[in-house]
């Protein structure tokens, strides 16, 4: 696909973040099985609720667009998830990869927090007003898990974490 115009560009970032989320959504079910303390499982599950309904949010973006939802292949989040999933194949302690898990949810918020600080302003360059009421309620929400989840890794007692 050749993108040219403010539109084009929109409707390729908003595929990219709605693929994006599709696969958020699997692997935070992933990060929530694999994760050990029950604080930080409740906010992987609570976000993984929070995803489905960006993903519906996103889908109404779409129609507003006048698109039928599709994806574009996310390579950053694949490459985040790759990530992830290489470190637990190296077996770590439970310990290290709870805090990894948390880490590695905070780089996907960022990620996502910045597909959708590039898709508002072209939707308002668009005149798509509530398309951008949407996005930005995503964008809030992105925010707020990155906030709990910053707090989570904070406090996360790394006592039983040898330093060397």
């Amino acid at each position: 696909m050749t993108v040219e115009t403010i539109q084009e560009l929109f409707e390729h970032g908003l595929e990219d973040v709605y693929h994006a989320e599709h696969e958020l959504l699997e692997a935070l079910a992933d990060l929530e099985e694999n994760t050990e303390r029950e604080e930080i499982s409740s906010a992987f599950a609570e976000h993984r609720e929070e995803t489905e309904a960006h993903i519906d949010r996103l889908e109404e973006v779409f129609e507003i667009f006048g698109e039928p939802p599709e994806k574009e292949e996310c390579e950053g989040i694949k490459g985040l998830i790759r990530e992830y999933e290489e470190f637990v194949d190296e077996d770590p302690s439970q310990e290290v990869l709870d805090y990894h898990s948390m880490a590695a949810a905070e780089k996907t918020e960022h990620y996502e927090i910045a597909a959708y600080g590039n898709l508002i302003p072209l939707a308002d360059q668009l005149g798509m007003d509530e398309a951008a009421d949407l996005l930005e309620e995503n964008l809030r929400e992105e925010q707020e898990a990155l906030d709990e989840l910053t707090e989570l890794t904070e406090s996360f007692e790394m006592d039983a974490i040898p330093a060397e």
